[in-house]
């Protein structure tokens, strides 16, 4: 399948947001003040200059609220000369009291296991379910998606969410969607109809060749 909606349909091209200095390292959740790091600047940069090479260029922009998505959109906004919406569906999951903590300490919790292999089970403690992520991120798809039906949408958001809207796009069970990698400054592509939703790249951080029509 190509990069052409239909009148029915809209394409929603899911970025995960820039590198930061925290990458890898914590689990930042929705914690204020973390920015691109010079690395997710230059990857931002880069993400635009692809998106607007696409042949079919984007209509519209959507961004999680948080600092290090918005960064991301700059160079977006600029490039598809159109304005960045804020939806706060496409936010990070909400990891509750795990929120800051070191992924070297969180990964000798006993309940990392579950986390890793079982997490449709999972609540963060004082925080959000996959369970409840994956509705919200994927209620947020199904809304953009009703506003700009034969359009071609980019929404700009975090690892976890895209991998939850990647998954239930695939009809994939929730407690494999950790087996899916969303890389920063990825492009996965999704196509939402009235019908079934079509997946048609995942975490691409080339030149989004799969996207042109052959």
């Amino acid at each position: 399948m190509n990069l052409v909606a239909t009148p029915s349909t809209t394409t929603l091209l899911l970025v995960r947001h820039g590198e930061t200095t925290t990458t890898g390292k914590v689990l930042p959740g929705r914690a204020p003040g973390l920015h691109l790091s010079t690395r997710g600047t230059e990857q931002a940069e880069q993400v635009a200059a692809r998106l607007a090479q696409l042949p079919r260029r984007p209509h519209a922009l959507y961004v999680s609220p948080l600092e290090r998505t918005r960064e991301t959109a700059r160079p977006i906004t600029r490039e598809l000369g159109v304005r960045a919406r804020v939806h706060r569906g496409l936010l990070e999951c909400d990891f509750g009291e795990w929120t800051g903590q070191s992924l070297a300490a969180l990964r000798k919790r006993r309940e990392w296991s579950q986390v890793q292999h079982s997490p449709s089970t999972f609540r963060f403690p004082s925080g959000e379910s996959f369970a409840e992520m994956q509705s919200r991120i994927w209620g947020a798809l199904v809304d953009i998606a009703a506003r700009h039906r034969g359009e071609t949408v980019v929404c700009v958001s975090h690892a976890d969410p895209i991998k939850a809207a990647v998954t239930f796009a695939q009809g994939t069970p929730l407690d494999l969607f950790q087996r899916t990698v969303i890389s920063t400054c990825s492009v996965s592509a999704l196509v939402l109809g009235d019908s079934t939703p079509f997946v048609l790249a995942v975490n691409s951080t080339s030149t989004l060749s799969e996207l042109v029509p052959s």
